[in-house]
């Protein structure tokens, strides 16, 4: 009984490692406006973002993301010559859970 025990907590408490400190809001300095949601296989975003308008795309989540402003951070930005670029977005959630969304989009 006493092994079953300890196994039981031994698990957990790994599981609080993996999970990570939680995210530090004032990281999360990018203003985002949701303005189109959509979930056809994915999640898919029409937002703007620094004056921009872009399409961004989640494999993370069912459902939909309400629409409205939220607070996000860029986590990759690569532009190996003038004219491609790949860029990840990390959104900040109300209740302080993250998604994170790739641009495959871009609109004027």
């Amino acid at each position: 009984m006493k092994a079953i025990a300890l196994s039981a907590m031994l698990l957990l408490f790994s599981a609080f490692a993996w999970a990570g400190p939680p995210p530090n809001p004032a990281d999360y300095t990018t203003n985002v406006h949701v303005s189109r949601t959509r979930n056809r296989g994915s999640q898919r975003l029409d937002a703007v973002i620094e004056g921009r308008k872009y399409e961004l795309e989640c494999y993370c989540a069912q459902g939909i993301l309400a629409l409205g402003n939220y607070k996000a951070k860029l986590i990759r930005d690569e532009h190996k010559n003038p004219y491609d670029f790949i860029q990840v977005y990390e959104f900040l959630l109300p209740d302080q859970k993250t998604r994170t969304f790739t641009v495959v989009g871009e609109s004027e």
